[in-house]
């Protein structure tokens, strides 16, 4: 279900783009300075696990919501998880940075980034914070380079890394008991 919703997104982003633009500007995804945008990408989504990272151990909520986020991705393989952080990253990046930021503004897609990703309980503030966060980096990121090839490599960075490790958690806690729950002798 969400890499429907993500594909949808990615297509109305497309869409959007495609009818502000006279036709879809291409170079926003294949620019001539690629070679310069994936390490700054990858640079991007490496400061913001740095900063997922320390936010875990610090914050009251932070192991917490690592937790529930690992029941919702329980059960995935890595080829799934990097599947999904793909089309995730390059979806919402072509959806807010792409469509809404192009047309409202950096302050209106990160607010919006941020309010789509809440969760039941207090536990998930801490979740769209990192969002608004995220969302901020990665939308300076295409005011900078002017479009949005660093911005995806980013998301896609974070995604993946995160996503794998929640996956991987649940599976070896899964591992380390028996059928009924109970820890294997």
């Amino acid at each position: 279900m969400a890499w429907s919703f993500y594909l949808v997104l990615a297509i109305a982003g497309g869409i959007w783009l495609a009818s502000r633009h006279d036709g879809f500007p291409i170079q926003w995804l294949a620019p001539g300075t690629w070679w310069q945008e994936l390490p700054l990408g990858a640079l991007a989504g490496g400061a913001l696990l740095s900063l997922w990272h320390l936010g875990r151990r610090v914050l009251p909520h932070g192991a917490e919501l690592e937790e529930r986020l690992a029941e919702v991705v329980r059960g995935l393989s890595g080829s799934e998880t990097f599947a999904l952080a793909l089309l995730s990253g390059f979806g919402e990046e072509l959806f807010f940075r792409g469509a809404v930021q192009d047309t409202f503004g950096l302050a209106a897609a990160t607010v919006l980034f941020a309010a789509l990703h809440p969760g039941p309980g207090r536990t998930f503030y801490l979740w769209m914070i990192f969002a608004a966060l995220a969302g901020a980096l990665f939308g300076a990121l295409v005011l900078w380079r002017g479009n949005l090839l660093a911005a995806i490599v980013g998301h896609v960075t974070v995604n993946a890394v995160n996503l794998r490790q929640l996956a991987e958690r649940k599976r070896l806690e899964s591992a380390d008991t028996g059928p009924a729950g109970n820890p294997e002798p």
